[in-house]
């Protein structure tokens, strides 16, 4: 896109100085890691307790990645090539467990499958009194974070099917090559890099995981900082313990890279549809299959949860102590959201009209929150805050510098995109007519990419209802969300109190996640 001159100073400055904010809890991380002296910083690292929390995570992040691969290459390949019943609606279903918050996935399997769970009342009557603790422990948080995070995998994959040119099968299918040779020596290949990238997405969301591993009571590294920063009055211990998780963090990003410049590059549009498999006497079995994946990922969470809303509600659980919960997390998404985008537009402005080395890098500095887990993000800004500002300690306006740290990149991504559809004429036109800078900035440039800026304001007012660790640590005291309210009650096994506002938390990301995410994904005919 071509440059425009005369961008306004402040709009730079401003810029520069998002950029540092976001880099702020990296910077004073790493020196508070040191802060008790080297010697204890390296007491942590060499502790035995971090070999066996590494394994942990790490065991944890290579089955749900694994896992998600095995569940949305099948699924996207059915809905996407195959004449499977109904595969419009179920593209669609398989897509919606990206609703459903990992805490709330984890607190409805407990309450389904867990012992005495309502798994367990179908079953007495046969004679089986316990059913084993298999929903807890590593066993559970796999089948929380892979059950409701392998839509990130099938989305990207689904998308990447259909961009592959038949022409490609159809030379393999012509020199001998048989169906299922021909899916692992072409297709599969081709589909590389969606499943790096939608790996990618599913390990770092594995890795800054809290709510669910809390649920299931298996320690990883976010749960381990948690208790570490609570527990003890040397925090120095959960500052070494982010630092190790940073690093991890930044090898699976690195790995992730490597991996996608080896894959194949990406091919233009196919000028045809890849013809359509019948699946023959497979299609009834795969039919069955994606029903009992979209009950698991679906219908148990609904079931589960308004059940136990409904039980709640006849037990005389008061509905109206939802209501401050759910004030105060639309308050401040909407206040987070906006702030956000509004830090983003200088960014996005400087990097799209005035592409340069020292844009590009103050873009990219601008990324660094979005690479580090929630919990670490909050770990970061209290120590800045008690040191540097006591006093805005656990308030709202710390709580929402912490979500636009966090989301910053959300909102750039969606500004950079609408400011790059849009060509720069037009501002010469008004600057060629005597406008200034900041009178075309708000006459021209906004009006015409207000759509970008409102749906990266969706996407990140969304992700700022889920998100719990930061939530956890900064927000005020007795300052309540959804998402606190559902971690606190499930965590001691008060499901009903759980309950609705699980409910209203789901019901409130349906429609942002459908216009935001699945719609896009899904608006090619499968």
């Amino acid at each position: 896109m071509r440059a425009i001159g005369g961008l306004p100073r402040w709009l730079r400055v401003i810029a520069v100085c998002v950029a540092a904010a976001a880099n702020v809890p990296l910077l004073y991380l790493i020196l508070r890691g040191f802060d008790s002296g080297p010697k204890a910083f390296v007491a942590v690292l060499l502790s035995s307790s971090l070999g066996a929390l590494l394994w942990r995570t790490l065991a944890l992040v290579v089955g749900v990645v694994v896992a998600s691969v095995l569940i949305a290459v099948p699924a996207a390949w059915l809905v996407a090539r195959t004449d499977l019943p109904g595969r419009r609606l179920w593209a669609l279903l398989a897509a919606l467990p990206l609703v459903v918050p990992s805490y709330v996935a984890a607190f409805s399997l407990v309450v389904a499958f867990g012992p005495r769970g309502g798994l367990q009342g179908w079953l007495e009557p046969f004679g089986v009194d316990r059913l084993p603790a298999m929903v807890y422990g590593y066993g559970g948080a796999l089948a929380a974070l892979t059950l409701f995070n392998y839509p990130y995998l099938y989305l990207l994959t689904l998308a990447r099917l259909r961009r592959i040119d038949p022409a490609l099968e159809e030379t393999a299918r012509s020199l001998g090559s048989g169906r299922w040779s021909t899916f692992f020596r072409v297709v599969l290949p081709s589909l590389a890099p969606a499943i790096s990238a939608g790996g990618l997405l599913v390990a770092l969301y594995t890795l800054s995981d809290f709510g669910a591993v809390s649920i299931v009571r298996y320690p990883t590294f976010t749960l381990s900082i948690y208790t570490a920063y609570r527990a003890l009055f040397d925090r120095s211990v959960a500052a070494a313990l982010g630092c190790v998780l940073v690093v991890l963090t930044l090898a699976i990003v690195g790995c992730e890279s490597w991996f996608r410049r080896q894959s194949r590059p990406l091919p233009p549009y196919p000028q045809r549809r890849a013809s359509t498999v019948e699946l023959g006497r497979w299609r009834w079995p795969c039919l069955v299959g994606m029903a009992l994946l979209v009950a698991v990922t679906l219908g148990v969470p609904v079931l589960v949860v308004g059940g136990w809303g409904v039980r709640g509600l006849i037990a005389g659980v008061e509905a109206e102590s939802v209501w401050a919960p759910l004030r105060n997390s639309l308050s401040v998404s909407v206040v987070g959201a906006a702030s956000t985008v509004l830090l983003a537009l200088p960014v996005s402005i400087w990097v799209v009209r005035q592409p340069s080395r020292w844009a590009t890098a103050v873009g990219t500095l601008t990324h660094s929150g979005y690479a580090l887990p929630g919990i670490v993000v909050a770990l970061a800004i209290v120590f800045v805050s008690i040191r540097a500002v006591p006093f805005v300690y656990q308030t709202l306006p710390l709580l929402v510098a912490a979500y636009v740290i966090r989301f910053l990149p959300q909102a750039i991504a969606a500004c950079q995109t609408a400011l790059a559809a849009v060509s720069p004429r037009f501002e010469e036109a008004a600057r060629g007519l005597g406008r200034r800078p900041a009178e075309v900035l708000r006459t021209v440039t906004l009006p015409m990419i207000r759509p970008g800026l409102v749906a990266g304001a969706g996407l990140v007012f969304l992700t700022i209802m889920k998100e719990l660790p930061a939530t956890l640590i900064l927000r005020p005291t007795g300052y309540d969300t959804l998402a606190t309210e559902i971690w606190g009650n499930a965590a001691e096994g008060f499901y009903a109190q759980a309950s609705v506002p699980a409910l209203l938390l789901v019901a409130a990301s349906v429609l942002p996640i459908y216009g935001l995410v699945i719609r896009p994904a899904l608006a090619d005919r499968v």
